[in-house]
């Protein structure tokens, strides 16, 4: 089995199957989908997460970049419940799978090495989403689920954090998967929160963009282009306080300020 699997990896698609069967269980109760649900899974491999779905589920809509991966698939005795779309999730066009008003529920074993724009490219379309378990590297899933305050909590934190809840589920060791990968895996729970507009949301991620490229200065400093000492204080945030003291709060008040 394991010598098939090797046979078709490609190592420029960052992958590694899941192929423990008590961690895919646990993710599929996690995720306790419903017979009527609209699941789309981004790099299903082969079908480790995408049969056992199945079993609750209709159909399917997958994202596949490997040619050969997605002809196993359609291949498969379950080829007649999933609909198969063989290119980059990176470019993928969620509002192309939209069914009528039903949101879409979202599974995925990201690649390590493009885990951080894609999940930004999914949130690009946050309004068609009622949720998103992804399988991350740990590292990035303790950077997007801290606090303020810590080591991990940055401009990654934030731009996640004002646009969804998100929750760590539970870490995944690299023995769940073939090839093992070299670092520990997270399962995250996304659930968008629609809140606020584009305009305050570029303006958000503008200004994390300026305050994190100068993480030691003062925050007053860091933002002198866009705010003055007494605009600051009057938002309840204190000058002295350093990028990564600031509550996500404070930086959406940043943000719907900077856009009057």
């Amino acid at each position: 089995m394991q010598k098939k699997t090797k046979s078709i990896i490609r190592k420029r698609f960052g992958q590694n199957f899941l192929h423990d069967r008590n961690i895919i269980q646990k993710i599929i109760r996690s995720i306790n989908p419903k017979i009527n649900d609209h699941f789309l899974e981004i790099g299903p491999g082969q079908g480790a997460l995408t049969y056992p779905l199945l079993e609750h589920l209709k159909k399917i809509d997958v994202i596949e970049i490997d040619k050969d991966l997605s002809s196993q698939l359609d291949k498969s005795i379950h080829s007649k419940d999933i609909n198969i779309y063989c290119m980059d999730a990176l470019s993928f066009d969620f509002k192309s799978v939209v069914k009528g008003n039903k949101k879409i529920r979202l599974i995925g074993n990201l690649p390590y090495n493009i885990s951080t724009p894609l999940i930004f490219h999914m949130l690009n379309s946050n309004s068609l989403f009622e949720d998103l378990h992804i399988m991350v590297q740990k590292e990035v899933a303790d950077r997007m689920t801290s606090d303020d305050n810590k080591k991990t909590y940055g401009r990654l934190s934030i731009a996640i954090q004002a646009r969804c809840n998100v929750k760590k589920l539970f870490n995944i060791s690299p023995n769940a998967f073939f090839p093992k990968p070299k670092v520990i895996s997270s399962l995250i729970k996304i659930t968008p929160k629609n809140n606020l507009d584009e305009d305050t949301l570029d303006s958000l991620d503008d200004i994390l963009k300026t305050v994190f490229s100068k993480r030691r200065k003062k925050i007053s400093n860091g933002l002198k282009d866009y705010f003055s000492k007494e605009e600051i204080k009057g938002m309840g945030i204190d000058c002295e306080s350093r990028p990564e003291n600031l509550t996500v709060k404070d930086y959406i008040k940043l943000s719907k300020k900077r856009c009057f």
